[in-house]
């Protein structure tokens, strides 16, 4: 099951570009050449895609939420973008390579996720990835789940949308499924988030719809702002918060 958080484009776009400029890396991991067929699986709202575009390849986006593609289609007419779902998709004609950025910690089917990437790929076809790993933002996790227990008797743990597996069992995940991996890495990434004390609050209306939901408006905003007066003694450092951020970077080709 995907994560049910309503996406907001537009605070999306404004306010959380980091997700796309960390992400930029990952395409010269990727090395587009022209002419490839490329998938761009979880592509939000578009940018990636069109950077992967830009060295000529053929490259769609696929995303389950209908706001981000809209906004996709939108800023990028010339790409296709798909709604779809992540954990279970087929293609008529096998890729190239398969690219991911900061989608599949949003993907708990992980093993459903890989099997449809491996037979949406032609052999010898590349995986390139980046997404959350095991202790990313435990910070805010921790802190969203006090405040749900404490102010409204809920189990976070029910709620919690994300996947962070540790490098040794995705990458086993992946030989099971049939990949070959190349490369593995799990890293620190401390992010400053924009907008000074604003920045928190921002991140969780963007990120941590699912933990809210069935709360009022009233509900949701005074949780957040319980969490964000809890983490600023920990992570708002000379005027802007910094996410706790951990990642994965993987490299697989299907054998």
């Amino acid at each position: 099951m995907n994560s049910i958080n309503v996406w907001n484009p537009s605070l999306y776009d404004q306010k959380m570009q980091f997700v796309s400029k960390y992400g930029e890396s990952l395409i010269d991991i990727l090395s587009p050449r022209e002419g490839e067929r490329i998938l761009d699986l979880g592509c939000g709202t578009g940018d990636l895609t069109a950077k992967i575009a830009e060295h000529n390849a053929l490259v769609t986006g696929i995303d389950y939420s209908e706001e981000m593609i809209n906004a996709a289609r939108n800023k990028y007419s010339h790409i296709q973008f798909n709604v779809g779902e992540g954990q279970s998709f087929e293609v008529n004609q096998p890729y190239d390579a398969i690219f991911s950025n900061a989608a599949l910690h949003g993907m708990k089917d992980a093993k459903g996720v890989l099997s449809s990437v491996y037979q949406a790929l032609k052999p010898k076809g590349r995986f390139v990835a980046e997404f959350g790993g095991k202790g990313n933002i435990q910070t805010i996790i921790e802190s969203i789940s006090y405040f749900l227990q404490h102010e409204y008797s809920i189990d976070a743990k029910e709620r919690n949308p994300w996947y962070f597996p540790s490098i040794g069992e995705y990458s086993a995940l992946l030989e099971e499924t049939g990949f070959k991996v190349l490369f593995a890495q799990h890293f620190n990434r401390i992010t400053p988030l924009a907008d000074g004390e604003d920045g928190m609050q921002q991140w969780l209306e963007s990120f941590a719809g699912d933990f809210v939901t069935g709360l009022s408006h009233s509900e949701k905003t005074h949780l957040f702002g319980q969490v964000t007066k809890h983490l600023k003694p920990q992570l708002y450092i000379k005027g802007q918060f910094e996410a706790d951020y951990q990642r994965i970077r993987i490299v697989a080709i299907r054998e």
